[in-house]
């Protein structure tokens, strides 16, 4: 049986762990990537689940970015000095569960320590995408986001349109895109963040479209991507290249890179996580609009429902018990309803809680804050179907790199949006064969 990076780290894990570390005793390492002001929000919840007893100390430590902080957790493993938590992009889901002599499943880690935890308390929607097929919660589901449409308010009324009402179709939001440039109302009328998860996966899964077989990865690891063959992503792609010829789309990079194209002006509108609503409002100087994604209103189904995007907390084995105990009482406080709420509604991530969520709604908060209901009511849209609960692959996080640079490669004429979107689904096939081979 060949060893993956996890499973050859046990040995040195179970040593470091024999050994017992003094600051170990109490102290609960949590390996995050949240910076700017949700990053101080982390800190200022772990903070004050400290303050609230004595016995254990949650000591947040950012390891940069999702990527980052995921090469810097295989180094801990073989090194034998990993986290009690680790913070993972929804990406590396397929990654982590793949490692299951180094996972403790957080509905295990609960009951073992008697702590009271319903799986049934969490929305649905973005439990599904951290459970087994048989229904165990793998990891806690932290901060959950998914992409919603933003818009600039004064380019829309300068251009002639209603500044009230979003494009609901790619038909409407490319007629009003380049009536904006036309219009001199911005330079571009579109850009977007994080590509591959809003032209790829979101864009599969809101217009109700398989992306690959195995409902989309997530019941095995013989999925075969197969979203050329499906049409709509050849289709949508073909679309933003003639959209960018007249300035109604602009690529702007990856990642969240594109965002100060949306904030400063120069884009009328940018398809963001939902989280990104507190930094969109706090740096632009403009009316900022809502409204859920657009969709392709000549596909059957659509829109249907969007999937979660964000990150969950894995635990760690090979620690000490008493930081099991620890780490479960961290997550039992993270799960109150006052903690979910003042995290969904400062930051704009999902509250993961049903509790949390009522608690928003009785609170006056989505009355008060036009559009912070929007994303909410995406991944509540349609009851998920098997290729719109989410997706489970692994290698993902390269996978994903692979699509953005087939896009780009479209987008900057090096090849047809078709042949771009087919050699992204080969490849990522054969991406997912070697990943397979190597849990054989």
């Amino acid at each position: 049986m060949k060893k993956t990076w996890l499973s050859a780290a046990m040995a040195a894990t179970a040593l470091v762990a024999a050994s017992g570390d003094a600051f170990a005793v109490t102290q609960i390492q949590w390996w995050h990537s949240m910076g700017g002001a949700n990053g101080k929000k982390l800190e200022e919840i772990a903070d004050k689940f400290n303050k609230s007893q004595g016995d254990y100390e949650i000591v947040a430590v950012n390891k940069g970015a999702y990527p980052e902080s995921m090469t810097a957790a295989i180094a801990a493993f073989r090194a034998g000095q990993q986290p009690d938590i680790l913070q993972v992009f929804e990406v590396g889901t397929g990654t982590f569960m793949a490692a299951k002599q180094a996972i403790y499943p957080v509905q295990e880690l609960m009951k073992d320590q008697g702590e009271s935890f319903n799986a049934e308390d969490y929305l649905p929607t973005v439990t599904g995408y951290y459970q087994t097929g048989d229904g165990e919660l793998l990891s806690f589901p932290f901060n959950s986001s998914t992409p919603i449409l933003y818009y600039n308010k004064d380019a829309f009324k300068k251009a002639g349109l209603d500044p009230e009402t979003a494009p609901k179709t790619w038909d409407e939001l490319a007629a009003d895109a380049k009536k904006i440039v036309d219009s001199g109302a911005a330079k571009c009328g579109l850009t977007s963040t994080w590509p591959s998860w809003m032209h790829v996966e979101n864009l599969s899964a809101w217009n109700g479209k398989k992306l690959a077989t195995q409902q989309n990865g997530m019941a095995g690891t013989d999925a075969q991507f197969v979203f050329a063959d499906e049409g709509l992503v050849p289709r949508h792609w073909a679309n933003l290249v003639e959209w960018q010829k007249t300035g109604a789309y602009q690529y702007r990079g990856r990642g969240s890179d594109s965002t100060p194209s949306f904030t400063s002006g120069d884009c009328a509108m940018t398809i963001e996580s939902s989280a990104g609503r507190a930094n969109i409002l706090n740096t632009s100087k403009f009316g900022v609009g809502f409204g859920m994604m657009p969709y392709y209103d000549d596909v059957e189904g659509a829109p249907q429902n969007s999937i979660i995007g964000g990150a969950s907390l894995w635990v760690m084995r090979g620690k000490p018990d008493d930081h099991y105990k620890g780490v479960a009482k961290f997550f039992s406080f993270l799960s109150q309803p006052e903690i979910q709420a003042e995290w969904h509604q400062f930051t704009g991530y999902l509250p993961i809680t049903k509790a949390a969520y009522e608690l928003s709604k009785s609170q006056g908060y989505y009355e008060k804050n036009p559009g912070s209901e929007i994303a909410i009511k995406e991944i509540n849209l349609n009851a998920p179907t098997d290729y719109s609960k989410g997706l489970r692959f692994g290698n993902f996080v390269q996978i994903r790199q692979m699509f953005e640079e087939q896009l780009e490669a479209a987008l900057g004429g090096k090849k047809s949006a078709e042949q771009a979107a087919k050699d992204a689904q080969d490849t990522g096939n054969q991406m997912l064969r070697e990943f397979e081979a190597q849990q054989q």
